[in-house]
């Protein structure tokens, strides 16, 4: 077979190989839209308007990685934090975030026990044999996660909302504790695997649990589940206010005047977590994907006392190597003059008290 053909049969296997990811995982927008509302028809669409992105636009990203090094390739090695799972299970008072891995993480505030995006699993894929592998594992495992009041659901791409987690949580708890807070038109999702204890609500509504109000805020972002789907499931950040603290959680997002928006109607906030990784290459990425730089001004625009880096060192879901978006965000910090406390990069499994 000559050199020249073989290469056409590599790039139309690439081609096909993109399609079939593209269309299951969804991983990267179809299309977004420039509405004012965010309600549009059978489906959803962002506040503020991103610029479309076509298939072809996504196929041009797949073929120029051809020839370059593959991060998931490389060989990482973050330190794990040693936390005290048995303090985590005990404790009533001290308000607490631990973060698991990419945009999991356990909050403790009032003695209730929040999950957010909770995964656990070795892929974040419909599939156990293919799709992006874990590459740090969890910082808390099922065994020793505390009890669990509640669990919030960002949106529902792979990385953020999987089954298996979901369900062995949802098992482990006995099905009559934990609720779960999702955004609008999710919930159905739930009640097809025997989940009924869902709260599902739309942008700005809340719902009380014990001495927390949980509040679905707007994201600049999108959702897609598989190939029929596209923004027909609303995406979220939730915010968790007691009378004395105030966190938010942004489970992924591009960058918009939305953080501002949430800032001057329910900041300030007392802690964020933020994402920071999944950002390359920035002119397929950058609508969605906010990178370090963009990160540190969410920080600012919601107005938040600290802030913790979340969606990065698990998962390889774009061009950059795990251990860039960290560094970025010294660089950062360093340029604006922002002091290293006041946005973390937590190890994996690291507790922090933020109240004290």
């Amino acid at each position: 077979m000559s050199q020249s053909r073989a290469g056409l049969y590599i790039k139309s296997a690439i081609v096909v190989g993109a399609l079939i990811c593209f269309l299951l995982v969804g991983m990267v927008p179809l299309d977004s839209f420039a509405d004012d509302t965010h309600h549009r028809g059978k489906g959803f669409e962002n506040v503020y308007a991103s610029k479309s992105k076509k298939f072809f636009d996504f196929i041009k990203w797949r073929l120029n990685r051809i020839g370059r090094e593959d991060p998931a390739e490389k060989n990482y090695d973050f330190p794990m934090a040693e936390n005290d799972p048995a303090f985590l299970r005990s404790n009533r008072n001290d308000t607490t975030l631990t973060w698991v891995g990419h945009s999991t993480l356990l909050f403790q505030l009032k003695g209730t026990n929040i999950l957010t995006d909770p995964h656990l699993s070795e892929r974040a894929s419909p599939f156990e044999w293919a799709g992006p592998r874990r590459m740090t594992p969890p910082g808390l495992t099922m065994e020793t996660l505390p009890p669990i009041d509640a669990v919030i659901i960002s949106h529902n791409h792979y990385d953020h909302l999987d089954r298996k987690t979901i369900e062995d949580l949802f098992r482990r708890e006995g099905g009559d504790k934990t609720i779960f807070f999702v955004p609008l038109r999710m919930k159905q999702w739930f009640e097809d695997i025997g989940i009924n204890r869902v709260v599902e609500l739309d942008w700005w509504e809340s719902h009380n649990l014990a001495d927390l109000k949980i509040i679905a805020v707007p994201m600049h972002h999108w959702s897609k589940r598989n190939l029929l789907t596209h923004n027909d499931v609303l995406w979220a950040g939730w915010v968790v206010a007691a009378d004395d603290f105030r966190f938010i959680f942004l489970g992924d997002c591009g960058y918009s005047p939305i953080y501002k928006d949430i800032g001057e109607k329910l900041g300030p906030f007392d802690l964020a977590a933020i994402p920071i990784g999944a950002y390359e290459p920035r002119w397929f990425m950058k609508d969605h994907h906010v990178n370090p730089e963009e990160a540190l001004q969410v920080h600012l625009d919601l107005d938040s006392k600290k802030s913790v880096a979340i969606h990065w060192g698990t998962f390889v879901l774009t061009d950059e190597p795990l251990d860039e978006p960290p560094e970025q965000l010294i660089e950062a910090r360093k340029e604006r003059n922002i002091d290293p406390g006041e946005f973390m990069i937590l190890r994996h499994g690291e507790t922090i008290m933020p109240g004290r």
